[in-house]
C-alpha cells in the first residue's frame, strides 16, 4: 500500500489523463511512466462518425450526379413562362429559345416582354408570343392562360416565375402590403394553375414553380414575402399528393432558389443583406433541367438543400447566425 504523505504531483513531462492516454501512477514515489492506451469506445465512436460522413456525402453526390436531362425533349414542347422579362425569368425564355420550345411570355412590362421576345426568336424560338399582365389583378391569370392555350393549343409545362415586393409607397409589413403580395406571389399561382391543370393532365406535362429559400427557411424582416412563398410550398406538397392519389401523371417541381439577379431584386435589399444574388443563366439552367426530368425539388444553390435539412433538425437558429447576412438596423426601418 502506498504512503500518502509520500506522494508527489507528477513532472511536467507527464501527459494528463486523456482518452488516448493514462496518468503516471506513483507508488511509494517511484514513477511509472504514463502508457498510451485507447479508450475503448474512441475506435468504434470514430468508425460511426466516418461512416455517417460518408454516408451523407455518397447520398448528396448521387443526388446531384444522377442527371438523365435530354435537352431534345424539350424541342417542340409548348411553355407558358411568367415573369419573363428579367432576370432568371429572361434566362428561362432563352434556354427554353435555344433548346426549340414553343413560347408564350408574360410579365407586366412590355417594352422588357417585347426586348426579349425579340431576343428569343434570334436564339431559334420555333414560336414566341407575348402577353403584358400584371398579376396583381385577379382577372390576369385566367385571360394569360387562356391566350397561352389559344396560341399554343395546349401547354406541356407552366413555369410560375413572377414575384412581386410591396407596392410603391408602402411599408412591407402592412395589412395592405400583405394582402397584395400574397396576391402576386400566391393567389396567382393558385389561379394560372388551376385554369391550366386541364392542358396538362391532357399532355401529362409539368408545372414549374420558382420559390425560394424563404419559403422553406424563414428570417427577420421578410415576413409578408416569406408567408407567401411558405403558402406555395403548402399548396403544391399537398397538390402533388392529390394528383398521385388519383393517377393524374404531372409532375411538380419546387425549385429554391436564393436572391434573384435582377436589377429590383438587387435594389429592394440594397444596403439590408449581404447575401450575393445567384447568376442567372446558371440558375435558370438549373430550373429548366429540373422541370424536364420531373425532379420533386431543384436547390440552387446546392447547398441551399442541406440549408433546409438543418432548418428541420435545427428549427431554432440562434439570431447570431441570422445576424452574419443582416443589416438589422437598415431592415428594421425598410
Amino acid at each position: 500500500m502506498a504512503n500518502l504523505s509520500t506522494l508527489q504531483p507528477p513532472s511536467p513531462g507527464f501527459k494528463r489523463f486523456s482518452c488516448l492516454s493514462l496518468p503516471s501512477i506513483w507508488i511509494t514515489g517511484m514513477p511509472v511512466p504514463a502508457t498510451s492506451v485507447p479508450c475503448p469506445s474512441a475506435g468504434p465512436q470514430r468508425t460511426m462518425k466516418v461512416l455517417l460522413l460518408t454516408g451523407l456525402g455518397a447520398l448528396f453526390f448521387a443526388y446531384y450526379w444522377d442527371d438523365n436531362f435530354d435537352p431534345a425533349s424539350l424541342q417542340g414542347a409548348r411553355v407558358l413562362l411568367t415573369g419573363a422579362n428579367a432576370g432568371v425569368g429572361e434566362e428561362l425564355a432563352y434556354h427554353y429559345a435555344r433548346l426549340g420550345s414553343h413560347l408564350v411570355l408574360t410579365a407586366h412590362t412590355e417594352a422588357l416582354l417585347q426586348k426579349v421576345v425579340g431576343n428569343c426568336r434570334k436564339l431559334g424560338a420555333p414560336k414566341v408570343f407575348y402577353i403584358a399582365a400584371d398579376m396583381a389583378s385577379p382577372e390576369a391569370p385566367e385571360s394569360v392562360v387562356q391566350f397561352a392555350l389559344d396560341k399554343l393549343g395546349g401547354l406541356d409545362y407552366l413555369v410560375l416565375n413572377h414575384i412581386g415586393g410591396a407596392p410603391a409607397g408602402t411599408r412591407a409589413r402592412t395589412p395592405q402590403a400583405t394582402r397584395w403580395l400574397m396576391q402576386v406571389n400566391f393567389l396567382s399561382y393558385v389561379q394560372l394553375t388551376s385554369r391550366a391543370l386541364p392542358s396538362l393532365t391532357d399532355s401529362k406535362g409539368s408545372l414549374v414553380v420558382v420559390s425560394s429559400l424563404l419559403g422553406r427557411v424563414p428570417t427577420s424582416f421578410s415576413t409578408p414575402y416569406s408567408a407567401a412563398k411558405f403558402a406555395l410550398d403548402g399548396f403544391f406538397g399537398s397538390l402533388r399528393r392529390e394528383l398521385d392519389v388519383q393517377d393524374v401523371n404531372v409532375a411538380i417541381t419546387m425549385c429554391v432558389l436564393g436572391l434573384r439577379d435582377r436589377a429590383s431584386a438587387a435594389e429592394a435589399v440594397r444596403g439590408v443583406t449581404r447575401v450575393k444574388a445567384s447568376p442567372g443563366p446558371k440558375a435558370a439552367l438549373a430550373v429548366i433541367r429540373g422541370g424536364a426530368t420531373r425532379a420533386a425539388g431543384v436547390f440552387y444553390p446546392w447547398r441551399f438543400h442541406l440549408l433546409c435539412l438543418l432548418r428541420r433538425w435545427l428549427p431554432r437558429p440562434r439570431a447570431w447566425f441570422i445576424r452574419q447576412d443582416l443589416n438589422v438596423t437598415a431592415a428594421a426601418a425598410a
